[in-house]
């Protein structure tokens, strides 16, 4: 197998597949490096490619006419970045970009409904259980956002990230988090403050560095290991979903 057939298995939905399907699909991705807020498909415009992450991170972010922002999903190398294409949808009401920089494959949409036509059964199980988990990862973000205050949606987005990535450090500006919380930068600065004092955190120059997760996650609100549940709930032992059998949940990525 090549560099791009090994690299694949490092996505969680391409490695729930059979191997003759996974075969044939890695065929056609591309490895791609991913930028930091590299735009993947704007907003009501047609969605050219799909993305499946390695080890980068893509946010799922609404904009309103005045430019506030908020995230409404995150999508590591447990998804796909392009799912309304899956769904039959040229387009959506919000903007995608890389989130964390690394490493991904790409595929074109035109080619991607041609893998999923040629493939059908078990990359559309696949693909179903994953729009469930962003289904309700979008639903609890829209409580967490009502309900929970700044301090744990920041302790939430912050491990939802490091789950995502390779190892406890990654790239996050004040200004990008505020974007993602939908709150002001000073909000921010004052919550990074207490989490980096509290030892939970390190920030410098835009690098943040998880110290102590435990601490993290109990400042957390529940929706961090409500989502998290339903993830592994539903995607769980690479292959589950492709066989058709329950297997038991496998830890998420550290």
């Amino acid at each position: 197998m090549d560099d791009r057939g090994a690299d694949g298995r490092r996505n969680r939905l391409l490695a729930a597949l059979p191997e003759p399907v996974y075969q044939r699909c890695t065929e056609r991705l591309e490895p791609v490096e991913l930028g930091v807020r590299q735009l993947l498909f704007e907003a009501e415009e047609p969605i050219q490619d799909v993305y499946f992450p390695l080890t980068a991170v893509a946010s799922l972010v609404i904009a309103m006419s005045d430019g506030a922002t908020v995230e409404v999903a995150t999508v590591g190398s447990e998804g796909v970045v392009g799912l309304p294409v899956f769904l039959g949808a040229q387009s959506l009401p919000m903007r995608s970009f890389a989130q964390v920089p690394g490493r991904a494959l790409r595929m074109d949409a035109e080619t991607f409904r041609d893998v999923l036509a040629d493939t059908d059964g078990p990359f559309t199980v696949v693909l179903q259980r994953y729009t469930q988990t962003i289904v309700s990862q979008m639903a609890q973000n829209v409580a967490c956002n009502r309900l929970h205050s700044i301090e744990q949606r920041a302790c939430r987005w912050l491990l939802m990230t490091a789950d995502r990535v390779d190892g406890p450090r990654f790239a996050l500006t004040q200004e990008f988090l505020a974007h993602m919380l939908g709150v002001r930068r000073a909000s921010v600065t004052e919550v990074a403050g207490r989490l980096a004092h509290s030892g939970s955190i390190t920030y410098s120059r835009g690098v943040v560095t998880v110290l102590d997760r435990d601490q993290l996650a109990a400042g957390s609100c529940e929706c961090y290991g409500v989502i998290r549940d339903v993830l592994e709930r539903m995607l769980g032992d690479p292959g589950s979903a492709a066989d058709g059998h329950e297997r038991g949940p496998v830890p998420t990525p550290r």
